[in-house]
């Protein structure tokens, strides 16, 4: 890459550009570096996270909703279904964020068509914050451990900003 860059930017290309440039490749291998094992670590944080009771799962729900539709009042109009189906898109929440760290390529495939979803229901990308904030609030309260939490918080933002990017981009000036 650099010598390309070099070649292009030859007549402007000088001692600073390649300290500049090589200070940069550092500072994105450190930050890589530091990032790697991550997936890792947190899968096998959400494996342990993820097996729980059937009555658990339930009562996790139950204070997952309670608290976005504290935080987020404006959600109960668009979550207007029965509380099966309220459990059953909690539920794909928990898979997506799972899945993440087992396949990631095609959950973020999926994420797509979820998002123009979304985009088709008229959801406002404004709703994801106060989302993921009651669903990291409620994994606080009932994750066995500190790296449960911080696996599951990581994943789903990384999930809300992908679906976020799609309902942003996937919407026209008819649909807003």
């Amino acid at each position: 890459l650099l010598a390309a860059l070099r070649s292009l930017l030859s007549a402007g290309w000088d001692s600073e550009h390649e300290v500049a440039w090589i200070w940069l490749w550092d500072n994105v291998v450190r930050l890589l570096e530091a990032e790697i094992d991550k997936p890792v670590r947190y899968g096998q944080a959400m494996e342990m996270f993820a097996s729980s009771t059937p009555e658990q799962v339930q009562n996790r729900h139950r204070l997952f909703f309670e608290s976005f539709f504290t935080l987020a009042p404006a959600g109960q109009a668009y979550f207007t279904q029965s509380t099966a189906r309220l459990y059953f898109i909690r539920n794909q929440v928990l898979s997506m964020v799972h899945e993440l760290y087992k396949q990631p390529a095609e959950v973020v495939f999926s994420l797509g068509a979820l998002g123009l979803r979304h985009v088709g229901h008229g959801v406002p990308a404004d709703l994801f914050g106060p989302f993921v904030c009651s669903a990291v609030e409620v994994a606080t309260k009932v994750a066995p451990k500190p790296e449960c939490v911080e696996a599951f918080r990581w994943s789903l933002s990384l999930i809300s900003r992908i679906l976020m990017r799609v309902v942003t981009e996937g919407s026209t000036i008819v649909m807003r």
